[in-house]
């Protein structure tokens, strides 16, 4: 494995590391979370964020909340390690990867059921510190198959964080973005800000200036205007949870990029691991949303920019039909229309 170029999360003896996302660009300070609770707060309050990311801190809380269960008799220890998976799993709704990785270390006491206690610690530990370096391994292997398909010198729109601070490094859609910069350094970059919790303009931005990947910051009204300029080649985007046929949710704002790529005949792309991927649910519709504080809309810095009393409405996400989709770049390969063949398919492998 290589150096990881920018760890959002990791194992720091018997602790979680988590850097705290909230607090970026203008501050790098990590949470230390001994348990399991600790790091739920940290996915609740978006301390850390990004689907895949959500999904290995919450394999990680999983290992944290099984080395902390002192009991001798092994039907106890699964109901604890049972009740502790409730929690993990209900911290955040929309994305995939957190029910993915509880429903994973969860399988561990299921199919063992004749293991001790202590090897049973050992199994879910080890298997945690599997989730985490196989995101790494599946996001490189994202940002290969993607940068086919990003041409010589393009100009890219990326929206919301789907950077290394949104998995457990690399990225998918900023990892579409590295690998491409890597074979083709005259690309260039827009990203949008992403109201109301300006992960473009905090997070992406920050990691792509890191990286030495030239970027603009572009209000999230301005893409339509860039687009009917022809200033926009491509758009890369992440995911949060991709249904069966590949209609797709992610950060709020989303859906109208989309329909504004079509309009502009704009390739539009979403990169994203197979753990995103529920194949239970035949479509978009059934892919809950995320409903936020209203105070998220309201106030900026904690500054009340909005009148008193009135009402907002803040979900988290929205859904893409699969339609405006032109691809879905994963680990194992680009999926195509029709995807509901395709990502059954991908998930065979």
């Amino acid at each position: 494995m290589s150096q990881r170029c920018f760890p959002p999360i990791y194992w720091d003896g018997d602790a979680v590391a988590i850097l705290d996302q909230r607090i970026l660009p203008h501050q790098e300070k990590f949470l230390h979370c001994t348990t399991p609770e600790q790091v739920i707060g940290a996915i609740k309050t978006m301390a850390i964020r990004g689907a895949p990311a959500v999904g290995v801190a919450g394999a990680l809380a999983l290992a944290l909340g099984a080395r902390s269960i002192q009991t001798d008799d092994p039907k106890e220890f699964r109901r604890k390690f049972s009740r502790i998976c409730l929690k993990v799993k209900d911290a955040r709704p929309t994305g995939a990867n957190l029910g993915w990785a509880v429903e994973r270390l969860y399988s561990i006491v299921v199919e063992n059921p004749k293991l001790g206690i202590v090897e049973l610690k050992e199994l879910i530990v080890a298997d945690a510190n599997a989730i985490l370096n196989e995101d790494i391994a599946s996001n490189r292997q994202i940002g290969k198959w993607g940068r086919e398909v990003i041409p010589m010198g393009a100009k890219i729109l990326t929206y919301c964080n789907a950077g290394a601070l949104a998995t457990a490094d690399y990225g998918t859609a900023v990892g579409v973005i590295r690998a491409a910069f890597e074979a083709d350094p005259t690309i260039s970059v827009f990203s949008c800000e992403t109201r109301p919790f300006l992960q473009g303009a905090r997070l992406t931005v920050f990691e792509l200036m890191r990286a030495g990947i030239p970027v603009t910051l572009i209000t999230d009204n301005a893409v339509g205007s860039l687009m009917s300029q022809g200033r926009i080649d491509v758009v890369v985007v992440g995911a949060d949870r991709i249904a069966a046929n590949g209609d797709t949710a992610n950060k709020i704002g989303t859906y109208m990029v989309a329909v504004l790529a079509r309009t502009h005949d704009i390739p539009f792309y979403v990169a994203a691991p197979r753990s995103t991927i529920d194949p239970g649910l035949t479509d978009g519709n059934g892919i809950p949303i995320e409903q936020r504080d209203p105070k998220e809309v309201t106030h900026f810095c904690g500054k009340q920019i909005a009148p008193d009393g009135i009402n907002a409405l803040n979900p988290a996400f929205d859904v893409t039909p699969n339609k405006y989709i032109s691809g879905i770049v994963t680990e194992v390969g680009m999926l195509r229309k029709p995807f509901s063949k395709s990502i059954r398919k991908a998930l065979q492998v």
